[in-house]
């Protein structure tokens, strides 16, 4: 039974993705307004994405308006529709993405997803011109500055090069803390949900749609934090994300 739901939820999923994203294509080809156009087909993709999955939301604070500049720890690729879903923005993502077929395509272009080398360090100036011209168009951005998923047992180190731009901008950074839980007699959050293990992204989703439900719990800060140097400022919001964190059991 849980493999033909889990069929089903997956044919649900991918069917509102591809349609979704022929709509959003035909119409961008006309519509004036493409930042608004390209939010509200992203919203709907990651609603799909929370349907599809079962996924419950629990917010605890108070999202910040666009524009802002948001940074938080990440477990999996479920935070992009949960964070979707919560607030309107868009992503700063590896470039590695960016080469996945379709998707890759879908992500750039639907999402509005900003792509940086994480290994070249002459990238990052290039993502944050881009990174302010998101927030000059009225749009949220979210960073994940550990770098990578983690198992959720802590928050890993943030790396500080995410944040020269906004010291040399004086850009104030809002921060939030994700966590998931899966119900009793459930493969526990950090297996089902956080994508850590050596397994492909569509064989851990699968694993996922298998689940009944989870519930995403994401905790926003009270006050952006701002400073005039990068590590410093890296790592008070690591500090400040870690105090509102609640590991993945």
């Amino acid at each position: 039974m849980r493999t033909l739901l889990a069929a089903l939820k997956l044919a649900f999923f991918a069917a509102s993705t591809f349609g979704l994203f022929a709509v959003w294509w035909t119409g961008n080809l006309v519509v004036p307004n493409k930042v608004y156009w390209r939010q509200v087909f992203f919203g709907w993709w990651a609603k799909s994405f929370v349907i599809a999955s079962r996924m419950k939301l629990e917010v605890v604070g108070t999202p910040p308006r666009a524009p802002f500049f948001l940074v938080t720890n990440h477990l999996s690729y479920a935070d992009i529709p949960a964070l979707r879903t919560a607030v309107p923005c868009v992503f700063v993502a590896k470039g590695e993405i960016e080469g996945w077929a379709v998707i890759g395509r879908m992500v750039r272009d639907m999402a509005g997803t900003i792509f940086i080398d994480r290994q070249n360090r002459r990238d990052i100036p290039r993502a944050g011109e881009l990174i302010m011209e998101r927030l000059g168009g009225g749009e949220g951005v979210v960073v994940f500055p550990e770098g990578t998923s983690t198992k959720g047992e802590r928050v890993e180190p943030f790396h500080s090069s995410f944040f020269e731009f906004a010291v040399q901008e004086r850009l104030p950074v809002s921060y939030a803390a994700l966590t998931y839980k899966t119900p009793a007699g459930e493969l526990e959050a950090h297996d089902a949900v956080c994508w850590w293990e050596d397994i492909g992204f569509f064989a851990h989703m699968w694993r996922l749609l298998k689940v009944r439900g989870y519930t995403t719990v994401i905790t926003f800060g009270a006050s952006p934090v701002a400073g005039t140097d990068r590590k410093t400022l890296a790592q008070e919001l690591h500090d400040r994300v870690e105090e509102k964190f609640t590991p993945v059991l």
